[in-house]
C-alpha cells in the first residue's frame, strides 16, 4: 500500500507548503504519539539541523506530542545519526529528526527513528498516516506529555563517535580538514576529529539558519578541495546538513566519492582480516568501476535500490556489514545502526593510519567509469520506458557498450524526470549514447 505523506525518508517539501506546515506537524506529532503510545511507549527524543523553521517544527512536534501523553527530550541540533544513536542508547520509544538533509534551507523534513536506531517500519508509518485521517483530540491534563531538554547529548555523541575508532590508533600528525556545511555537525565533528589526535581545520561551523548547505558540505565539495590544498594537509572531508553522509578529497585535492570510500573500507577489512562478512552493498547508481575493483579482490556486490533504507534492507538480508551510495551514504553495521557521515570518515582515516598510505594511495585500486547523466522532463503518470522506440534505443546502446558499461532509466523520486545514465570506459561514446536515449525519451512522452 501507498504512502500519502511518507517518503523513502520521511516527510520533506519547501517550509509553508503542503505537509510543511506548523498546522501539519502539530498533527503529525499528536499522530505519532497516539501510535507510540498504543504500544505501550511513553518517551521520544526530538533533535534537528541549523535550519531557521527548525524552532518552528519543533515547537509543533512537542505540542503534538505532550497533547497525546508523550514526555518529550529536546536535543537541539544534532546530526540524524546521533539522534539514531541516542534514541536507541537511551530506550526511547523513537525519535524524530526535523531536517532536509543536503537542501537548501528553505525545504525542511521530519524523518522518525525506531527504538533500535533505524528507520521506522512501513507499518508504523502507515499507521501514522492512518492517525493524521482522525479529528486531533487531548489527553486529560495531568496526563499530558512533558519536555525537557538533554543537556549532555553532544558529549554522549562525541564519545560514541570516538569509541568506534581504534583505541590502540589515533589520528597524531594528521592534519585534517572538516567541512560541516553550516549544519548539524559544527559543533561535534570537529571535536571528535581533534580529540583523537588530529590537527583539525574546520569551516561550515557558523550556522545562521539559511546558510545550511549553501556553496559548501558534501553536495559542493569544491571549497574542501582548495582549503585542502591550501592547508596543505593530508585529507578532507565534507559532511552534509544532517551529517549522515561524507564527501572527501585526498591531498591532491580530488574529491573522493561514496564509491570510493566503499572500495577503501572494504579493501582495508580485507587487509585487516577483520570481518567475514565482506559482501558489499551498492545502488544502482554505484560506479561500474567499484563492482569490478572488489570483485579483482575477492569482494562480491550487489546493488540495491537508490535509498539508505534500500541498502540496508540488503546488508540485513545477506548477513552484511558495509555498503552505501555514490552520494556519500555509507553504513558499516558494525559501527552504527544507521549511515552516519562521521563515523565512516573515521573508518577512512583509520584505513590510512593502518596502511600508512595517503587517500590518494588507498583508493588507486578503483578505476571509476565515465557517466553521463541526463534528466528528461516527463508527464504525470507517463513512462517513457515502456514504449517500444526507448527500448530500442536502450538495446542498441547496450549492443555499442558491449558489455563494458550499461544503461540505467530511472524515474526521480521527486520531480517529474526520467534520469537516463550510461557508463562505460569510453567517455565520448557514454556521452554521446546518454544524449542520443535522452532525445528519443523526449519523443516518446
Amino acid at each position: 500500500m501507498s504512502k500519502k505523506y511518507f517518503g523513502t525518508d520521511g516527510i520533506r517539501g519547501k517550509v509553508g507548503e503542503s505537509q510543511l506546515t506548523p498546522e501539519f506537524v502539530l498533527k503529525l506529532g499528536w499522530a505519532a504519539g497516539k501510535v507510540l503510545r498504543s504500544k505501550g511507549n511513553a518517551r521520544v527524543l526530538i533533535g534537528k539541523d541549523t535550519r531557521i523553521s527548525g524552532y518552528m517544527f519543533e515547537s509543533a512536534l512537542e505540542a503534538g506530542l505532550s497533547a497525546a501523553g508523550l514526555d518529550i527530550e529536546l536535543l537541539g541540533p544534532m546530526p540524524t545519526p546521533a539522534i539514531a544513536y541516542l534514541t536507541q542508547t537511551l530506550r526511547a520509544s523513537a525519535g524524530i529528526v526535523i531536517s532536509a538533509s543536503h537542501n537548501p534551507y528553505h525545504d525542511n523534513g521530519i524523518k522518525f527513528i525506531s527504538a533500535q536506531g533505524t528507520k521506522l517500519p512501513d507499518e508504523q508509518e502507515h499507521a501514522i498516516e492512518a492517525m493524521l485521517a482522525q479529528k486531533m483530540d487531548c489527553v486529560e491534563s495531568a496526563q499530558l506529555g512533558k519536555a525537557r531538554r538533554l543537556d549532555d547529548a553532544s558529549g554522549r555523541y562525541i564519545e560514541f563517535c570516538k569509541s568506534r575508532f581504534p583505541h590502540s590508533s589515533s589520528l597524531n600528525g594528521l592534519k585534517v580538514v572538516v567541512d560541516c556545511a553550516n549544519g548539524a555537525a559544527y559543533q561535534v565533528a570537529p571535536a571528535v576529529f581533534s580529540e583523537l589526535g588530529a590537527n583539525v581545520i574546520a569551516f561550515g561551523v557558523e550556522p545562521n539558519g539559511v546558510n545550511i548547505n549553501l556553496k559548501c558540505g558534501a553536495t559542493y565539495p569544491k571549497p574542501l578541495a582548495r582549503k585542502v590544498v591550501e592547508c596543505n594537509a593530508d585529507v578532507g572531508l565534507a559532511l552534509d546538513g544532517d551529517a549522515d553522509r561524507v564527501i572527501m578529497v585526498d591531498h591532491t585535492g580530488a574529491v573522493i566519492d561514496g564509491d570510493e570510500i566503499l572500495f577503501v573500507l572494504a579493501n582495508d577489512r580485507i587487509q585487516a582480516a577483520s570481518s567475514q562478512n565482506t559482501g558489499v552493498v551498492g545502488t544502482i547508481m554505484s560506479n561500474m568501476g567499484l563492482e569490478l575493483a572488489l570483485g579483482k579482490i575477492g569482494i562480491e556486490f550487489t546493488r540495491a535500490k537508490v535509498g539508505d533504507r534500500y541498502v540496508m534492507q540488503q546488508l540485513e538480508q545477506h548477513g552484511w556489514l558495509l555498503g552505501g551510495e555514490t552520494s556519500g551514504h555509507i553504513i558499516c553495521r558494525d559501527k552504527a545502526p544507521t549511515g552516519d557521515g562521521i563515523i565512516a570518515a573515521l573508518q577512512v582515516l583509520n584505513a590510512m593510519v593502518n596502511a600508512n598510505q595517503s587517500l590518494y594511495d588507498l583508493k588507486q585500486g578503483m578505476r571509476k567509469y565515465p557517466q553521463a547523466m541526463v534528466n528528461v522532463p516527463v508527464s504525470q503518470g507517463v513512462n517513457p520506458c515502456e514504449r517500444d522506440t526507448v527500448k530500442e534505443a536502450v538495446a542498441a546502446a547496450e549492443s555499442e557498450l558491449k558489455g563494458d558499461g550499461r544503461v540505467l532509466l530511472r524515474p526521480s523520486g521527486t520531480e517529474p524526470l526520467l534520469r537516463v545514465m550510461v557508463e562505460g570506459a569510453d567517455s565520448d561514446k557514454v556521452h554521446h549514447l546518454a544524449q542520443s536515449i535522452a532525445e528519443v525519451v523526449q519523443n516518446a512522452r
